[in-house]
């Protein structure tokens, strides 16, 4: 297990280090024994708080991610590491019984595709001042992509990997059908599932 921990505007001293490496430590071992890294950041937040961000890698794209901002960083950290804890512990027997399913899904079954990472539009105060029908000229500014990969999983699959990473949404092809679905997280805490209306007309067929 590769431990990394980051100090963002501050300086992370040995002891805390040391409580960190140890809490991490009884958690991988207690839930799943199986991390491949754990990165730990530490940023000062507003006026005497720290914020702690934890995102541990338990298998081929598998994420768990947690924060927490407390008055103090080892609050901070062990209110972080307890909600990893929780995570870890809520879908353990599945990780555990999906394990090698999880994370040796064949090439076959994964669909290449780009992310891109779109620029927020910048003079929001003049577009206020614009009617609405006014055409907003070219397409928003690409300033990031990278590769990323569909993967082949079912529904309950993917509601998993998006509650342990914390993502608001997954794009995944649906094994019952061969076709692109996709999760999301609602405003009301609950999860939508997004099935173009031509999969279900099939699948019926």
């Amino acid at each position: 297990m590769e431990l990394a921990i980051h100090g963002k505007q501050m300086d992370v001293g040995d002891a805390l280090r040391t409580h960190v490496a140890t809490k991490l430590e009884e958690i991988n071992a207690k839930y799943f024994n199986r991390a491949i890294d754990i990165t730990v950041t530490f940023a000062p937040e507003g006026h005497g708080f720290v914020k702690t961000h934890i995102s541990l890698r338990v298998g081929k794209d598998i994420m768990v991610t947690a924060h927490a901002t407390e008055s103090d960083a080892y609050i901070s950290f062990d209110t972080t590491a307890e909600k990893i804890a929780k995570q870890l512990r809520r879908y353990k027997r599945r990780l555990r019984d999906h394990h090698a399913r999880l994370e040796q899904t064949p090439e076959t079954e994964m669909t290449k595709a780009r992310d891109y990472i779109l620029a927020v539009q910048e003079m929001q105060g003049q577009a206020e001042e614009e009617p609405e029908d006014v055409p907003q000229g070219e397409d928003p500014v690409i300033v990031a992509e990278q590769p990323m990969q569909i993967q082949k999983m079912s529904v309950s699959d993917a509601v998993m990997r998006m509650d342990l990473s914390g993502q608001t949404a997954i794009l995944f092809r649906n094994p019952k059908n061969n076709h692109l679905n996709m999760i999301y997280r609602r405003a009301d805490g609950n999860i939508g599932w997004v099935e173009p209306e031509e999969n279900v007309a099939s699948a019926a067929e």
